[in-house]
């Protein structure tokens, strides 16, 4: 009588890597919701109506809306990132995900133009260099992910330095 190896072990090993963790999701869901709170403390107000702002400016309600949908985006791409086992993209994702959170502090809670420009810029380059990393280590779901973030940040890029310029 022969013995067949028993890969009960090895197979219970292979799905849980292959099974999505739903749990880490929502740690990823939660650190962009906290961000997105953080932010909605500082809210335009009096100060930004008196602005000249540029006249490609979406209208006040896609920017809720918008940022709604890319911080589900945001989130996602970073749980792919994390389920990569990528450490260096991953603390990329953290820091650009701070300096999200910083803009809307330093821009409509401090009304620091420059320095919201410049964190801006700093966030242009990271979320451009997480997914150039993200495209050499193969990940293109976070490429496709990030693609809306970027373009996104890109326009308020130059929304914030309408305001710098003409102000």
């Amino acid at each position: 009588m022969s013995v067949s190896p028993d890969n009960t072990a090895g197979s219970n090993i292979k799905m849980a890597i292959d099974r999505p963790n739903w749990l880490s999701l929502g740690v990823f869901l939660f650190a962009c919701l906290l961000t997105s709170l953080f932010g909605s403390l500082f809210t335009p107000g009096d100060w930004y109506a008196g602005l000249n702002i540029a006249p490609w400016s979406p209208p006040n309600i896609a920017f809720p809306i918008v940022w709604s949908v890319l911080y589900v985006l945001i989130a996602i791409a970073g749980w792919c990132i994390y389920r990569a086992g990528r450490p260096g993209l991953l603390r990329l994702w953290i820091i650009q995900l701070i300096a999200n959170g910083a803009w809307s502090w330093i821009f409509f809670g401090q009304h620091w133009v420059l320095l919201g420009l410049i964190d801006l810029l700093l966030l242009d380059v990271l979320v451009l260099v997480l997914i150039t990393g993200s495209w050499r280590a193969g990940l293109r779901t976070v490429v496709w992910l990030l693609l809306p973030y970027i373009v996104w940040l890109l326009l308020a890029t130059s929304l914030n330095a309408y305001i710098l310029a003409m102000n």
